[in-house]
């Protein structure tokens, strides 16, 4: 990034790339350890200033009386007398933080927020952000899948396992914790839908940094002639590799790429991904012997790592996620794409199609035959995977259940269409909601400018 918008609808619907229209201003985070480009300024560590909230001097409104109705959060705390804070904060990080716990508990059915808002304000007051609970980290990591607007698969979003491993900041931990991550999630081709959150951003105090923008990505190697031997989309973060220290792998055109990871205390280090954590699935065809020829490859988990989870106001860097691919993401994107592997023509030409003229249809014929393969492919390994015909009805049945609890579900109707035969499919015909929500996985241009390589070390 940047480069013409992208739409691959990742794992089940998961982000398999961050649109390049994200990468377009401010590449690097603020010292105070704020993302740029995050939503509402001071969002991520609800900074302390000399001013109260707006009301909260004469009329009892604004935020704070907003946030819970009845005289703020202290009075659960001391009873029926409203104890003002003693320390002001700014407005936009309290209405974050509040709007979250009120939707956590209404939601799930907690009861009155009233005491646990009062935790918070005191925590934000004392040190400049708070900690979510274990159960508000499930929650919001669920929900902000469920938010996820280029998503097609958010039929499980509450299927959603999350590791918290947030007391990790080390490169060295946070790069063994993914290892284990992309093992769990493979579960022996079963893929599991799955997240791993770490140390999050703090006033002063950045947390850590994957610079990957998945955690297994094929290296792609610039040649003196122009060309490029394995996935041109990764040339930069491979040369950024080289530059910290990687020697190369064995130079084909699927060699795995080691993890970049950039501790709270640290630069950014190259860290191998053990093989028994990197699960691939060899890419054949059902009828025609000579693919295998081909040697292609791709691996099963798309494990999202440059995206940030933003939950009530908390920034979450580094918060590894994956659900299970699409056979469009591999077939129809990753591995035909002119700026990818661009195989439509060779191919083509093993079928014996007319590559001369575009209304041949050559394309569409080689497109359909290769995800075919990636489909075989993957069926027969017996990793999980799915088409986008029955992605498409799902997504519909996850309307269905949303609305019925009366939630509207946004879309981007053109990362919901699949990338083939999207007429064919029932989410084409029809319009969607835009609206963004929180929580969310935010692609950050500064995660999107690590992952192309463009960040100097």
């Amino acid at each position: 990034m940047p480069e013409t918008p992208q739409r691959t609808d990742g794992p089940a619907g998961w982000l398999d790339r961050a649109d390049a229209r994200d990468a377009a201003a401010g590449l690097e985070r603020t010292a105070s350890g704020r993302c740029d480009g995050a939503e509402g300024a001071g969002s991520h560590h609800a900074s302390v200033d000399g001013g109260g909230p707006p009301g909260a001097g004469g009329d009892g409104g604004g935020p704070y009386r907003a946030a819970v109705e009845g005289g703020g959060p202290y009075r659960a705390a001391v009873g029926a007398r409203v104890v003002r804070p003693r320390i002001p904060l700014s407005a936009g990080p309290w209405h974050a933080a509040s709007d979250f716990i009120r939707a956590h508990h209404a939601e799930e059915r907690l009861g009155d927020p009233a005491r646990r808002l009062a935790e918070v304000y005191d925590e934000i007051a004392g040190t400049g952000t708070y900690r979510h609970t274990a159960r508000e980290l499930t929650f919001g990591a669920r929900v902000a899948w469920r938010n996820a607007n280029r998503c097609i698969g958010r039929l499980y979003w509450n299927s959603l396992h999350v590791r918290d491993r947030r007391h990790l900041t080390a490169a060295e931990d946070i790069a063994a914790a993914c290892a284990d991550h992309l093992r769990e999630a493979s579960h022996d081709g079963r893929i599991r839908p799955l997240i791993t959150v770490f140390a999050p951003d703090a006033p002063g105090r950045p947390g850590p940094r994957i610079w990957n923008e998945q955690l297994i990505r094929y290296a792609g190697y610039a040649q003196r002639d122009g060309r490029v031997v394995g996935d041109p989309r990764n040339e930069g973060i491979t040369a950024l590799a080289r530059r910290l220290g990687w020697r190369g792998g064995d130079g084909t055109p699927f060699d795995v790429l080691p993890l970049i990871v950039e501790g709270t205390d640290d630069k950014p280090r190259c860290f191998d991904l053990p093989p028994d954590a990197v699960l691939e699935v060899p890419i054949e065809h059902e009828e025609h012997d000579w693919w295998a020829g081909l040697r292609l490859r791709w691996h099963a988990v798309p494990a999202m790592a440059t995206m940030c989870l933003e939950i009530g106001g908390v920034c979450y860097p580094a918060a590894p996620f994956n659900g299970w691919y699409m056979g469009t993401e591999i077939g129809a994107r990753n591995l035909a794409d002119t700026d990818r592997y661009d195989l439509l023509p060779r191919i083509a030409r093993r079928l014996g199609l007319d590559t001369t003229d575009d209304r041949s249809l050559w394309k569409d014929r080689a497109l359909v035959e290769l995800n075919r393969a990636v489909l075989f492919s993957f069926d027969r390994a017996g990793v999980t995977v799915t088409d986008h015909h029955t992605e498409s009805r799902r997504f519909l049945t996850h309307l269905a259940r949303e609305e019925r609890k009366g939630r509207t579900v946004s879309a981007d109707w053109s990362w919901i269409v699949p990338p083939i035969s999207g007429s064919a499919t029932p989410v084409f015909h029809r319009t969607y909601d835009t609206t963004e929500r929180t929580p969310a996985y935010v692609q950050h241009p500064e995660g999107a400018a690590r992952a192309s390589g463009r960040l100097l070390v």
